[in-house]
């Protein structure tokens, strides 16, 4: 049976939007044109995904590709037409997958073969989604779950490689569970010349105090602070970092070793100066403000229980004498928190990235925008190589974790690169004038806001 809140106009309102007068374009229906103005031809875009279920990755990503949203509060036209599923998992008690598909006609394939040819027998798409997230997937010793990511990878670039033309490909969150899989994805991909983005939204969310390093800056310390779980989290806010980081003087020289420490030793390490507590508070302060709960036994505020949860930390030491830490504290899973010391001043600056009303779901419209984006540039908006560090990182801090805190070397060569400004990729937060802590959230494809 169809979800009643799924609102299956944007066809109608595309078609509508059209004929309006002459003179008028999509930029006038929607406020902005992605693909440079309503006689351009849309990109076809298939999408290879694990579940879609409410919540979901695919959930939050597409809603944004299935109807107009707001991007830092103007209503935008994806730009762009999903018109191919590839699902791997279909849970019986949650799947969302075949009534969108219905309601959008969208055609679910068997194969993501079938999916990228259209049921033909080449590439017959303009841009493919990878959304490995969400799903029934054994979880391995290190305790990372082992996504498909790899596996649907190949089979895209297979795809591209019998048809002799590659599109753009993005790849939700980090690349592999494994750091060698994800190397050779990135390698893959350049020798292939396959416009190539991945990662967090996590970078996208304003910042609240703003906060804007300057290109070439001097970055002596720095801690990013999440609240939700072990390695799903840690993916996001070793990202959050980099996004931050990677403008030092220099640019991003690369990681050459990783610790995992938790419980105790997190605060022990901190005693013993190998990370500064007082830049984890100055980051916590950012969001809560200086009467936040002590960082060492961290209670919640407004927890009925009044549990402390152990903290945990990633320790990283780059090659350029940056020292930086990922820190877990408490259990707020929308807690995305950041500070740093530059240029030798010892006064901490922080900042808390916000995701607006909903928890993170709306962290999801500014991944979309450039996620449109670049499949209409044919250009990513920010490095694939952020991704593969915070993939390799992730792997090695896990591998750190199962031999308990040992200090874990990353393989050479270190992996490097120069930033991207993406500021306007970026929600700066004119959306929550629009969208309010007060507004119900939908529970279908509705990415919330006014509608003309």
């Amino acid at each position: 049976m169809s979800d009643p809140s799924i609102n299956p106009n944007r066809r109608k309102f595309l078609s509508q939007a059209s004929q309006v007068a002459a003179g008028i374009s999509l930029t006038g229906a929607f406020g902005r044109s992605l693909h440079g103005g309503s006689n351009t031809k849309r990109p076809k875009v298939a999408v290879v995904l694990t579940e879609f279920s409410f919540r979901s990755h695919a959930h939050v990503i597409l809603e944004n590709f299935l109807e107009p949203y707001y991007h830092n509060g103007v209503l935008t036209d994806p730009g762009v037409d999903v018109v191919s599923f590839y699902v791997d998992q279909f849970p019986v008690d949650r799947d969302m997958a075949r009534d969108v598909a219905d309601n959008y006609g969208i055609k679910i394939f068997p194969t993501i073969n079938d999916a990228l040819c259209l049921g033909g027998e080449s590439l017959a798409v303009d841009g493919v989604l990878s959304i490995a997230e969400f799903g029934d997937y054994p979880v391995n010793s290190k305790g990372q779950r082992m996504y498909p990511r790899k596996r649907f990878f190949d089979e895209i670039v297979a795809v591209m490689k019998r048809s002799g033309r590659s599109v753009p490909l993005f790849n939700d969150k980090h690349l592999s569970y494994r750091k060698d899989w994800a190397l050779e994805m990135y390698k893959t991909a350049q020798q292939l010349n396959i416009p190539f983005m991945a990662g967090s939204s996590v970078p996208l969310a304003q910042r609240r105090p703003p906060l804007e390093l300057e290109d070439g800056v001097q970055i002596d310390e720095a801690v990013a602070i999440h609240g939700g779980p072990l390695e799903v989290y840690d993916f996001h806010s070793l990202e959050q970092l980099e996004s931050l980081i990677e403008f030092r003087s220099g640019g991003e020289t690369g990681i050459e070793s990783v610790r995992f420490l938790q419980g105790d030793d997190v605060w022990k390490a901190a005693d013993a100066d190998e990370w500064s507590a007082d830049l984890a508070s100055a980051a916590i302060q950012a969001e809560l403000g200086s009467d936040h709960p002590p960082l060492r036994a961290f209670v919640e505020p407004g927890s009925v229980d009044g549990n402390v949860i152990p903290s945990h930390a990633i320790l990283l030491r780059y090659y350029d004498g940056l020292r930086a830490t990922v820190l877990r504290v408490g259990s707020n899973d929308f807690r995305w928190n950041f500070s740093c010391r530059i240029n030798g001043d010892p006064t901490p600056l922080a900042t808390s990235f916000y995701v607006g009303p909903w928890r993170n779901r709306n962290l999801f419209k500014a991944l979309a925008y450039s996620i449109q984006r670049f499949i209409i540039r044919k250009h990513a908006p920010y490095p694939v190589e952020r991704t593969l560090l915070a993939t390799a990182v992730l792997d090695a801090a896990m591998e750190s974790r199962v031999n308990q805190g040992r200090v874990e070397n990353l393989p050479a060569p270190a992996i490097t690169y120069q930033p991207q400004d993406f500021r306007d990729m970026r929600e700066m937060g004119e959306n929550w004038k629009i969208i309010t802590e007060e507004m119900p959230e939908p529970q279908g494809i509705e990415p919330g806001g006014p509608r003309p």
